[in-house]
């Protein structure tokens, strides 16, 4: 009787060691479990209160009055060029602050060309579409180039940070524009389609990478059109102006 008790003793013994291991094993689990969703919650919530940083002031710049949405100069001009461009993109900033000034100056002012900027959709990554979206819903109040400038100014990478939702936003309230209007724009996602859009018209047209232009012109009814790639100086667009002006007879 004595031994069976005692046999009785080891076995519950050895059950409640066996309960308590599992038991601890639960725990362990549930916490683990809690800080991996305390971790991924953390990386949710951690940018909604990640100081915005400091915004660069954009460059100033001179563009002449006939500018609409994201196109500058005559729409009837002779010759149309449109830059497929990403805010993230580090030679298409080289190209805006070397060349872009230069080329409307020269012959945007004066009538010669309508150049238009496109977006390549998300081409370099997420944030390359939310700039761009920033930049057309700045276009809503007739500040896309300001919106485009100030982007440029304030690049310091790709897919960094430097264009989270709360930085283009505080891009907004440093150009002074409408903050409502911006934020129903913005968070609306009103241009996503167009930049998608952007970028497959950019693809057909045979974009392969930023910066790139298309330039075209009518020569006895045929339109031509020519590709230039990179982040060029104003002499190579000269150039190629200069030839299609040659070859319009002007």
């Amino acid at each position: 009787m004595i031994n069976k008790d005692k046999e009785m003793s080891k076995r519950q013994a050895r059950k409640e060691q066996i309960r308590r291991k599992e038991q601890r094993s639960r725990l362990l689990g549930i916490g683990l479990i809690t800080i991996g969703a305390l971790f991924v919650a953390f990386l949710f919530i951690y940018p909604n209160f990640k100081p915005v940083g400091a915004v660069a002031d954009a460059p100033a710049r001179t563009r002449p009055d006939s500018i609409d949405f994201n196109a500058i100069g005559a729409p009837n001009a002779s010759i149309k060029i449109e830059e497929y461009s990403d805010f993230q993109c580090p030679f298409c900033r080289i190209f805006f602050e070397n060349t872009e000034e230069a080329l409307v100056e020269k012959y945007v002012a004066d009538g010669t060309v309508y150049f238009v900027y496109h977006s390549f959709g998300a081409f370099i990554g997420a944030e390359s579409g939310q700039a761009a979206e920033a930049a057309y819903c700045a276009g809503d109040q007739g500040k896309f180039w300001e919106m485009h400038d100030i982007i440029f100014a304030n690049q310091t990478g790709e897919n960094v940070g430097a264009y989270t939702d709360r930085r283009l936003v505080a891009f907004a309230e440093k150009l002074e524009l409408n903050m409502t209007d911006f934020n129903d724009c913005f968070n609306s996602s009103k241009y996503a389609d167009l930049i998608d859009e952007d970028m497959k018209n950019g693809i057909t047209a045979g974009i392969q990478a930023t910066p790139s232009f298309i330039m075209t012109y009518t020569v006895n009814g045929e339109e031509k059109t020519v590709l230039i790639e990179g982040a060029q100086t104003i002499d190579v667009f000269q150039q190629n102006i200069e030839a299609a002006l040659a070859e319009m007879g002007q």
